[in-house]
């Protein structure tokens, strides 16, 4: 079996799998396990390096017809892989399906293109499944959802104890401002918070700055999709420039934190959990331990919070 994985969470579902010595490509965003950098890189962004949240933003929205990633298909022919998985949730966040479907039949031997769209935890859980039963190793699949499942009720049932559930926004971007979607909402309130911006199994959505000051969170989650925590930090400052926001009870209690969207909330695959695990903490420390080896969320300094 030769695969090729076409996002970073499907490359972690791979290695979860047990299947990493049968990963002959990857993308340039794939880089955990760190084992993976080694491999032939089959895609590359049009997004140029560097470049700023608001100019993201506006090269996003006008690619709504092409993908902002680009496949490289002399390197994906000369790998001759057996599976491609791809996925379909985002038009701009991966290599467009059609195109991948388009190329995977100009190869030699029509390799099998799995598509993964999870949307909540469950349908991350199915497509851990999906991409066993594609390797043809769908017993192991059992042993690795299960443990990840054991984990997440091991949360739900701490979170079924708290009495005081704060009023929780957790951003996907700022600017401009973007509410959570998808699983994100579904994380929140397993970790013992009432999502107030975004909806639970729906897409996020572009936010007013007046509708998030209305929302009056009591804590603030900013995990920009694709940024790390240093990345990010390098935006919080212009929030102290949002008309009402440091008169938010978020703000003034001090509970605005920074976690890390690219490696954990807005990557779909194993590490949700992680992502579960580290909001939940952040939220209710006393109630949620932070387990070994996970990042604790990030409060930023003034101005970001008040002086």
């Amino acid at each position: 079996m030769r695969i090729v994985s076409l996002l970073p969470s499907a490359t972690e579902m791979v290695c979860a799998l047990g299947l990493e010595d049968a990963l002959v490509g990857v993308t340039h965003e794939c880089d955990f396990p760190a084992s993976v950098a080694r491999l032939p890189k089959v895609t590359r962004t049009r997004i140029p390096h560097d470049v700023s949240s608001g100019e993201i933003d506006r090269l996003v929205r006008e690619s709504t017809d092409r993908s902002l990633y680009t496949l490289d298909a002399g390197m994906l022919a000369e790998l001759a892989p057996d599976l491609i998985v791809t996925q379909g949730l985002c038009d701009v966040c991966a290599v467009a399906e059609d195109e991948v479907r388009a190329v995977a039949c100009s190869l030699r031997g029509s390799p099998r293109v799995v598509n993964l769209e999870p949307h909540s935890l469950a349908t991350m859980f199915d497509a851990l499944r999906s991409v066993a039963i594609a390797a043809g190793v769908p017993e192991r699949a059992d042993a690795v959802v299960g443990a990840l499942e054991a984990r997440v009720a091991a949360v739900a049932k701490r979170s079924e104890r708290i009495t005081n559930r704060p009023r929780v926004a957790l951003l996907e971007w700022i600017d401009p401002p973007f509410s959570s979607g998808h699983w994100s909402p579904e994380l929140v309130r397993l970790a013992g918070g009432n999502e107030v911006v975004g909806i639970e199994g729906r897409t996020s959505r572009s936010l007013a700055w007046n509708e998030f000051i209305a929302a009056r969170p009591e804590c603030v989650v900013v995990a920009c999709c694709g940024f790390d925590v240093e990345r990010t930090l390098r935006d919080v400052p212009m929030l102290a420039g949002i008309p009402g926001w440091n008169e938010l009870p978020a703000v003034r209690d001090g509970r605005v934190f920074v976690v890390d969207g690219s490696q954990y909330f807005s990557r779909p695959g194993p590490r949700l959990v992680d992502s579960l695990e580290i909001l939940a903490h952040a939220l209710h420390p006393d109630a949620h331990p932070l387990p070994p080896g996970l990042p604790e969320a990030v409060r930023p300094a003034a101005p970001a919070l008040p002086v």
